[in-house]
């Protein structure tokens, strides 16, 4: 950002890893200090039972709850859904 201000950064991150909701909305404002303009939240899904196991499944509310926390806080495009993806909608962010 300090050498082009103008390009547009994005970020993911992945729920339902034990995490709690304090660390989440730490890391969302850790994001927007160092100016990230775009966010995609979604809940993790062990991809073989050899992988880390889910912790916790995530209720639509709360990634609701989330998106607009991430709002609040100055992002200018958040997607949050259970089936978010780094690329989801992807378009839709610019």
């Amino acid at each position: 950002k300090e050498l082009s201000p103008d390009v547009k950064t994005k970020s993911g991150i992945m729920l339902g890893l034990g995490e709690k909701e304090e660390e989440v909305i730490s890391v969302m404002d850790d994001l927007r200090m160092a100016r990230c303009d775009f966010l995609s939240i979604g809940q993790y899904l062990a991809p073989s039972k050899r992988h880390y196991p889910v912790k916790e499944y995530i209720d639509p509310e709360r990634f609701d709850y989330y998106k607009k926390k991430g709002e609040g806080l100055g992002f200018s495009h958040i997607e949050s859904a259970p089936y978010v993806r780094s690329s989801y909608m992807a378009a839709e962010y610019l």
